[in-house]
């Protein structure tokens, strides 16, 4: 026995909670590490490989791109549209040819592309949640 709450069983309320915080979560820290890319792109963080003139050319070609798609699909995931999540997978492959293609040129990144993994990994069971009660309510 489902209880309806306008419309909606509990468990799609409950699954459409849990997809819009985990957008909003992944969308604060892809905010941030595009900020990240920014602030090394103009030579605040010398720590690292010194702004863009005097990164390698592999880093040049890579850091304005993520730059650039990281804060896109923080706002893109924040307001729960769809092409967050699309924009966000495209920077999980971009990183994982990035960091398990060519790592002698661009280091090993483990603990990015696991919280990738993690992140896209529980979005992908919601979103299959979803699509199951979806067919199950117009089942009925």
């Amino acid at each position: 026995m489902t209880i309806e709450l306008s419309g909606e069983s509990k468990a799609t309320s409950l699954n459409r909670r849990l997809t819009v915080w985990l957008y909003r979560l992944a969308g604060l820290l892809l905010f941030s590490v595009g900020i990240f890319y920014w602030v090394r792109l103009i030579g605040i963080d010398a720590a690292h490989l010194g702004r863009f003139d005097l990164m390698p050319i592999w880093w040049r070609i890579a850091a304005p791109a993520l730059a650039v798609l990281y804060p896109v699909a923080g706002i893109g995931l924040w307001m729960t549209a769809g092409w967050g999540a699309v924009i966000w997978v495209l920077i999980a492959i971009i990183e994982v040819v990035m960091h398990l293609g060519f790592p002698d040129l661009f280091g090993p990144n483990a603990l990015g592309l696991v919280a990738h993994a993690l992140g896209l990994g529980t979005l992908a069971v919601l979103r299959l949640l979803a699509w199951r009660e979806d067919g199950r309510r117009l089942g009925r």
